[in-house]
């Protein structure tokens, strides 16, 4: 054995050598597709902070301004996440049992979201004017529809049961066919 093979024989790792183990990440966020489209699902401190249809490139920033620069993809991280979304988009599950963290709402989006499940059920729906008139700000219909519009928690929060004062469907951000989707969904329910 000459000296440079004796140097790198002690340098070799032992059969028992584990790889090493990655702390977990301060943000841990998911792609999941769904039959409503592919959602960017975040966790953070056990809490969910995103459900977003938004692309992977805004969302990661703008979790990494709000929360962290350690965003990782840590698909794992979320797996009861993902089992109580795919199991409510089969019918079998009409309320979600997670934690959530509103750090991406305004103030004003965090005082419509949080008491969103109050002011309607699954299988139904309410006004954005009746939401305004619930938080005490009758005259804001359109702030509400702007704030549900720019949800971070889309489907986990149910911003999609907010319809038009004529009962139309407006503005989602997965879309009206998502929305619809998601209406249809818990009316055969």
């Amino acid at each position: 054995m000459t000296d440079l093979e004796r140097r790198l024989s002690r340098l070799a790792t032992p059969s028992t050598a584990r790889p090493p183990v990655l702390p977990t990440a301060d943000v841990a966020y998911a792609l999941h597709d769904t039959q409503i489209g592919t959602l960017l699902l975040a966790v953070a401190a056990g809490k969910v902070v995103a459900s977003s249809f938004g692309d992977e490139e805004t969302m990661t920033n703008r979790l990494a301004r709000a929360i962290s620069p350690r965003v990782l993809r840590q698909p794992g991280a979320l797996d009861d996440v993902r089992r109580q979304l795919d199991e409510y988009l089969a019918g079998r599950r009409h309320s979600f049992d997670l934690e959530v963290d509103l750090t991406l709402a305004t103030p004003f989006q965090r005082l419509v979201l949080s008491d969103l499940p109050l002011h309607t059920s699954y299988g139904r729906t309410t006004t954005y004017g009746t939401v305004a008139s619930e938080i005490h700000r009758p005259k804001a219909a359109r702030a509400v529809g702007t704030a549900l519009g720019a949800n971070p928690l889309c489907v986990v929060l149910p911003c999609h049961r907010v319809i038009g004062a004529n009962g139309n469907l407006t503005g989602y951000a997965g879309g009206l066919d998502a929305k619809r989707f998601l209406l249809n969904l818990e009316s055969k329910s």
